[in-house]
């Protein structure tokens, strides 16, 4: 064509356009994201903040964040202060693997095996796989978020938080403000009454008592890795915190607010006195123990000299003998889901079981039965070396016991 020519040439990926008469023309490259997955620099990060933790140094934690996110930076911060009201040691981020794709938003997760001990109260260090969200710009990788997803969240990892303690008893809540503070306080004052109580029956442990309380639900399952409605019904768990049930273990009380925060003064102590009677126990780590002991020891531990009537301790199992009549067989793990809406009557009856054993042989007999059974003695055994009775005879007394409080 005259007074036209069409070049095409390519070259590094450039096309150029030359019309005649005029200055040449170069398409720009496609757009490209920086969005992009660095587990290098993910590791140098989680390096960093693991420095910044030891150092207690919060502002060396908020360079950790994105420039322009302050909720991520405060997030970091409230790490670090959390650290140093807890005397955390042990600390440790390792990089394990990349979890799911790149987000619309440039962020990425991985999984990081954490580790980490509440220093003069832990026997050595929890240890838990948990989620990190990062975004890598800049040569660097920043931190998101941490938690989430399908993994634990450790409390004191989760964000801004209140500590109380004294010599044996921790209080780690979410949150800060004089509401939690308050609720911190009284969480502490119940530790304290547990620990004596608890010494009633066991007078060797000393403590201490963790009590871990977070704000919501949500938090609630995070901590326990939970599904929602996993826990609901109960008002407190004692678990590890990183879930391993391993022998030596730290065990903690978890609380659950949702169901907590409806119980009064009296039934809240009673629940931490009871999970308090766990933790001496051990029993977060006990795998062969039958529920029905594992749950109405600690029961007849919490309720052991409080002054209230069968007519209201017992009230549920009473209202359940009267619509279906005596049941056959001690609670097992059926009866104590908290799904059902029946729980509370197992915890009931598992109690009285454990009250009839006491009647029985008293209670050092009813300690050395449960010792028994959770070093790894059959029921059937314990029951006849402690009591010179089979589970048949336990049975058929606690039935009778049953039917005299239903009558």
């Amino acid at each position: 064509m005259a007074g036209f020519s069409l070049l095409v040439l390519v070259a590094a990926g450039l096309v150029v356009w030359s019309v005649a008469g005029s200055e040449p023309y170069v398409a720009p490259r496609p757009e490209q994201s920086e969005a992009r997955v660095s587990p290098a620099e993910a590791s140098r990060t989680l390096n960093l903040l693991v420095e910044a933790v030891e150092g207690r140094d919060a502002p060396a934690a908020t360079r950790l964040a994105p420039a322009d996110d302050t909720v991520a930076a405060e997030l970091l911060a409230s790490v670090v202060e959390n650290a140093g009201l807890l005397d955390i040691e042990d600390f440790a981020l390792r990089f394990i693997d990349v979890s799911g794709a790149i987000g619309e938003d440039g962020t990425w997760t991985a999984a990081v095996d954490a580790t980490w001990a509440f220093g003069g109260f832990d026997p050595g260090p929890s240890r838990a796989e948990m989620l990190v969200r990062f975004t890598s710009a800049g040569g660097g990788a920043s931190i998101v978020d941490l938690g989430g997803g399908d993994r634990v969240t450790p409390l004191w990892l989760a964000g801004p938080a209140t500590v109380r303690q004294t010599s044996d008893v921790l209080v780690l809540a979410e949150g800060t403000g004089a509401a939690v503070e308050r609720s911190a306080d009284r969480y502490l004052t119940r530790g304290r009454v547990a620990i004596p109580v608890v010494r009633q029956v066991l007078p060797q442990w000393r403590g201490p008592l963790v009590l871990e309380v977070p704000a919501t639900e949500q938090q609630f399952d995070r901590s326990l890795d939970a599904e929602p409605g996993d826990y609901s019904g109960i008002a407190a768990v004692t678990a590890n915190p990183d879930l391993s049930s391993a022998p030596g273990a730290p065990v903690h009380v978890f609380i659950n607010p949702g169901q907590f925060d409806a119980l009064r003064a009296q039934g809240a102590q009673i629940v931490i006195t009871h999970e308090a009677a766990h933790v001496a126990t051990h029993a977060a780590s006990t795998r062969s123990m039958p529920q029905w002991l594992l749950e109405g020891f600690a029961d007849y531990v919490a309720l052991r000299d409080v002054p209230l009537p069968d007519s209201r301790t017992a009230a549920q199992v009473i209202k359940q003998v009267r619509a279906d009549g005596l049941p056959n067989t001690l609670p097992g793990l059926t009866e104590f889901d908290a799904t059902t809406g029946r729980a509370g009557a197992a915890y009931e009856a598992s109690w009285i079981a454990c009250r009839v054993l006491a009647q029985r042989g008293g209670e050092a007999a009813l300690v050395s039965f449960y010792d028994s059974v959770k070093d790894g003695a059959t029921v059937e055994a314990a029951l006849q070396k402690v009591f010179s009775w089979n589970e048949q005879q336990l049975i058929g007394s606690w039935r009778t016991r049953l039917a005299d409080l239903a009558a």
